[in-house]
């Protein structure tokens, strides 16, 4: 009897032990939430049709899934391969039509990055940055590791993240996803392979934690799905982007915009100009602005004009406004060191400094060296405008081409006046500059500017064959 009612349990325990290993099994392999099914390396999201919409993998490490549990919305997990961790995805509903899911990673220590990796599949892409060459949809060749994610001359760093960028990417099967404002962003992709690579890491990089946090990086971001393209980039645009508050001049959008870059490039005099304005008014076109581009002062950081090439600048202007043209200036966020401002600037503290705070941070640009303004600086945001306005008011300026502005500009060691965690929002700074002058102003970047009521321009576009 004894035998028997050992084995009796010698064969529950065994079915125990099997139920529980199939379900370890199970759970190892998979979990699901809504439309994701999670697995240890990465997960995949489906419509409501059984799609796969978007494939997403872990690159710097597995989820222990045994690690994870789901509570109401939220599926969280506290270790992976490499260790402790914060990783955790929420559920969001905000519509009948789409379908959220904000993801997060943390690791709980200082060196490693965060990496992950989403698939293009057989979908179209947008969004994106700004490219030297520029398709659309994206289409991307060779191989990138990560780079910072942030604002770049793309005449100067041809392989670069241009000026003009987001943290945005939408795709033809009605998926989107949008990074968060917080992490300290890489970006690198595989052509061959079809991928994006998203990445988070402090180490050797531009980014810097909020003062008194760790550097631990933090790689979250929310993937939303929809039923269409069109509402899920509308439910996308609304939650995430702010909305231009005004309209531009509509003179702007009608009639050209007449650059003495274009056929003078720096080399303009008073002559020259009033010469321009009569040949355009001799040929019959529209005298809608002209715009008095690169260099009319003695010296970068200059605001007013050289009196030697210039000798008659109040007289110029109403001869220029009397054969109906309204005029923009070129402007930058430069003060080279042989500019009268130069001391200025120093004296009252308006530039970026060395990381010491003591200096400022000399800077290497296209028209020379200089020292940069600071335009997380409340005082260097209202000199640089009091100069601007004094020059409307002096002489009828309509408006301003504010060039420049991108992060590849700022030294690589540097501090401000409110610590950038993101170097791209002193970009987004020196832009606002622009408001002020909405009607007919030009910025060359913009990073999270949607709001801005400026004409933002990409940059020329080259005389190629095959895009």
């Amino acid at each position: 009897l004894s035998a028997i009612l050992l084995g009796l349990i010698l064969f529950i325990a065994a079915v125990v032990a099997w139920c529980y290993y199939t379900v370890s099994l199970r759970k190892a392999e998979r979990l699901k939430t809504e439309l994701m099914d999670l697995r240890a390396d990465g997960f995949v999201i489906r419509n409501q049709n059984g799609e796969v919409v978007f494939r997403l993998a872990f690159r710097s490490g597995s989820l222990d899934l045994e690690s994870c549990s789901k509570e109401g919305e939220i599926l969280s997990c506290t270790r992976s391969g490499r260790g402790p961790l914060n990783f955790f995805i929420q559920t969001v509903k905000p519509k009948d039509t789409v379908m959220c899911y904000r993801v997060r990673w943390e690791e709980l220590a200082a060196g490693p990055a965060v990496e992950h990796t989403m698939f293009w599949e057989d979908a179209h892409w947008y969004g994106g940055s700004e490219m030297s060459v520029q398709h659309w949809p994206i289409r991307l060749a060779g191989y990138q590791e990560p780079v910072p994610y942030v604002t770049s001359d793309v005449y100067s760093f041809r392989d670069s993240f241009g000026g003009i960028l987001e943290r945005y990417w939408l795709s033809s099967k009605a998926a989107a996803i949008k990074i968060n404002d917080s992490v300290p962003f890489h970006l690198g992709y595989n052509a061959t392979e079809r991928t994006l690579f998203f990445q988070a890491r402090y180490k050797d990089s531009p980014y810097k934690p909020p003062p008194g946090q760790q550097p631990f990086p933090e790689l979250s971001y929310r993937v939303c799905v929809g039923s269409d393209v069109t509402s899920i980039h509308k439910y996308m645009v609304r939650r995430y982007f702010n909305k231009p508050s005004k309209i531009p001049a509509e003179n702007a959008f009608r009639y050209p915009i007449w650059s003495t870059w274009a056929l003078y490039k720096n080399d303009i005099d008073q002559d020259k100009l009033l010469r321009f304005a009569e040949k355009i008014k001799k040929y019959r076109f529209n005298c809608s602005h002209i715009e008095i581009d690169d260099m009319y002062t003695q010296a970068y950081g200059d605001f007013d004009f050289d009196p030697v090439k210039f000798p008659n600048v109040s007289e110029m202007f109403a001869k220029l406004r009397e054969d109906g043209f309204k005029v923009t200036l070129w402007t930058h966020p430069f003060i080279n060191y042989n500019s009268s401002n130069f001391g200025v600037g120093i004296e009252r503290q308006l530039f970026i400094k060395e990381p010491s705070g003591r200096l400022p941070a000399m800077v290497e640009w296209w028209n020379g060296i200089g020292a940069i303004l600071d335009f997380t600086n409340p005082a260097a945001r209202d000199w640089f405008q009091s100069h601007l306005r004094q020059l409307r008011h002096k002489y009828g300026i309509s408006s301003f081409k504010f060039d420049a502005g991108e992060t590849s500009y700022l030294p690589k060691q540097f501090s401000t006046f409110r610590p950038l965690s993101d170097p791209s929002i002193w970009s987004r700074r020196y832009t606002e500059m622009a408001i002020p002058f909405y009607e007919l102003a030009e910025v060359r970047v913009g990073y999270q500017s949607q709001n801005i009521s400026c004409f933002f321009r990409i940059i020329d576009r080259d005389s190629v064959w095959g895009y």
